[in-house]
């Protein structure tokens, strides 16, 4: 029998820019991703969203959209890991660095990455183009990926 723990991501963007986070302690360790962590008892997935984003990096969204839903399994785990996708061009504060997370801007098209999940470079164009999406992914270990699929989801996400 496999449990599920929720999660949520948000990727703060500008036109031509994404802010991503070096992961500094934890799960993925040394990788670079956005801002995001566990859902706690009680507590929307906006609301979430919004305290892991103000946490991780110092900001705060006023327009915090769910763009999709990612479910990542590990070879020999048994639990499945469901993951909220946010995006929101609109923010406020300071971004400060933590001891979990040291937060940059990159250009769009110098994303590393090299750096990174793999299926961030599979998920991230229905991201950058606005498409609502699921996809499933299993790895082995933290770096291969057994196998996966990506789809564009036609109705739009229900307001967390």
């Amino acid at each position: 029998m496999s449990s599920k723990k929720v999660f949520s991501l948000v990727m703060v963007r500008k036109e031509t820019e994404i802010l991503l986070g070096l992961k500094l302690r934890g799960f993925g360790v040394g990788k670079w991703n956005g801002f995001g962590g566990k859902l706690e008892p009680n507590e929307t997935m906006n609301q979430c969203a919004l305290r892991e984003l103000k946490e991780e990096c110092g900001l705060n969204s006023k327009d915090l959209r769910q763009i999709g839903i990612l479910e990542f399994e590990f070879e020999d785990d048994p639990v499945l890991l469901e993951v909220h996708v946010f995006d929101t061009f609109m923010f406020e504060g300071n971004i400060i660095d933590t001891d979990e997370m040291r937060p940059k801007w990159f250009n769009l098209s110098e994303i590393p990455y090299e750096r990174m999940w793999s299926s961030n470079s599979l998920w991230f164009p229905y991201l950058f183009k606005g498409i609502p999406f699921k996809g499933y992914f299993l790895y082995r270990k933290e770096n291969l990926i057994l196998k996966y699929k990506i789809e564009e989801v036609t109705e739009a996400f229900p307001l967390c």
